[in-house]
């Protein structure tokens, strides 16, 4: 088995690194907030600075690199995207390589051009609307699409966790049939801000102390019209969508996991070797040493994980309980070393204006919820429960 990167791999990874170190990493103070109140924190950067970095990124030719060639993006692969995440991931800083939800890959060509283009130059946001307010799964979702006169009356509420912006459109997920199965009969609308009907509020870009928390954006359908040319995809088959990218996607952000958890490492090391408690240098103790190593090994453990399901990937292997299987542990090492890097830190690494503050919520933010790790849980039960041979 050959765990060595092609040279290729190796200088997309090294372009990303000095990228990070030299344009992202100094932005971090911005992020975090300089006064002592922390009243200038903030949760994005400006959309000046953003769009410099844009066009820095598109000269290195890295913009859209996880983006599908016939799209128009660099249609890296799963190996080259993990690197890329991974580097991404060792930072604060809020800023990605033109990154676009795989659903949006299914856009019909006229869409492509009203939708999924202006998302990857950033010149709208699309609001993700799957959730509903109260609601962890989508087996009880209530809201319902009806068809009249070639148009959908939509009607309902949803919650979106996507970044606002002042051009969006929503990415809604309805009820057009009343089917027993709760993935069937759902389907995907494409819905204009403008559009009757439809009304978006919250969500806005807070600073100081309130940009500790994103506040969801609150998406209202009242008889909201919407032509059948909206709809992604096919109707009832909304949970098609992206399911050819979806795996491999999963396996991406666990590489985005594992990132979080090596700058974590990176910081708690810095504190070891320079804190002091009673006279003497924290790393001596055996405690601290021994929670190094912990968080060492299980982000070793990981990046085997993400980086072998990668190779599979590319592949074209199947990757279904492998992805699960990537979730679910990445989820519980990311947790498992900020605990270590609290132990460390002699205090809860929640506290307001240290970078271990924001990744550790960040990066827990980032893993899947309890729900989401059931249903990975269950994939792999059902394959073992098979006789699928594990490993």
């Amino acid at each position: 088995m050959d765990f060595e990167l092609s040279d290729e791999l190796k200088m997309i990874q090294s372009t990303v690194r000095d990228f990070v170190t030299e344009q992202l990493r100094p932005l971090e103070r911005s992020i975090l907030g300089r006064a002592a109140d922390l009243s200038d924190a903030t949760m994005y950067l400006p959309v000046e600075k953003e769009r410099e970095l844009m066009g820095m990124v598109k000269d290195l030719g890295l913009w859209g690199v996880s983006i599908p060639e016939e799209l128009g993006g660099g249609g890296l692969d799963t190996l080259g995207n993990c690197l890329v995440e991974e580097e991404l991931a060792q930072t604060i800083v809020p800023f990605n390589f033109g990154d676009v939800t795989p659903i949006l890959f299914d856009c019909s060509p006229e869409q492509r051009e009203k939708y999924f283009a202006p998302v990857l130059e950033r010149q709208k946001y699309a609001y993700l609307a799957l959730m509903e307010p109260g609601k962890e799964g989508f087996e009880d979702m209530e809201m319902k699409a009806e068809k009249t006169n070639g148009y959908y009356s939509l009607n309902g509420r949803k919650a979106s966790l996507s970044r606002a912006g002042e051009d969006y459109f929503a990415v809604v997920f309805a009820k057009t049939t009343l089917d027993r199965k709760p993935r069937d009969g759902v389907t995907c609308f494409l819905v204009d801000k403008d559009a009757p009907g439809f009304a978006a509020s919250g969500g806005k870009e807070k600073a100081g102390w309130e940009a500790q928390v994103r506040e969801p954006i609150s998406l209202v359908f009242d008889r909201c019209q919407v032509p059948a040319e909206n709809v992604l995809g096919e109707e009832g088959k909304a949970f098609h969508l992206g399911k050819k990218w979806l795996p491999a996607r999963r396996i991406v952000r666990g590489a985005r996991c594992v990132g979080a958890a090596q700058r974590i490492l990176e910081e708690s090391t810095t504190q070891a070797q320079t804190w002091t408690s009673f006279g003497q240098i924290i790393s001596g103790r055996p405690s601290v040493q021994a929670a190094l190593a912990d968080i060492a090994t299980n982000i070793h453990a990981a990046r085997l994980m993400v980086y072998e399901a990668a190779w599979r990937a590319d592949q074209g292997q199947s990757l279904r309980r492998e992805a699960a299987m990537v979730k679910l542990f990445v989820t519980q090492m990311i947790h498992y070393v900020a605990d270590n890097a609290a132990h460390i830190f002699s205090a809860p690494a929640y506290v307001a204006g240290l970078p271990m503050e924001r990744f550790c919520r960040d990066a827990t933010a980032m893993s899947a919820t309890n729900f989401a790790l059931q249903l990975q849980r269950n994939i792999i039960a059902r394959d073992i429960l098979k006789g699928v041979k594990v490993g």
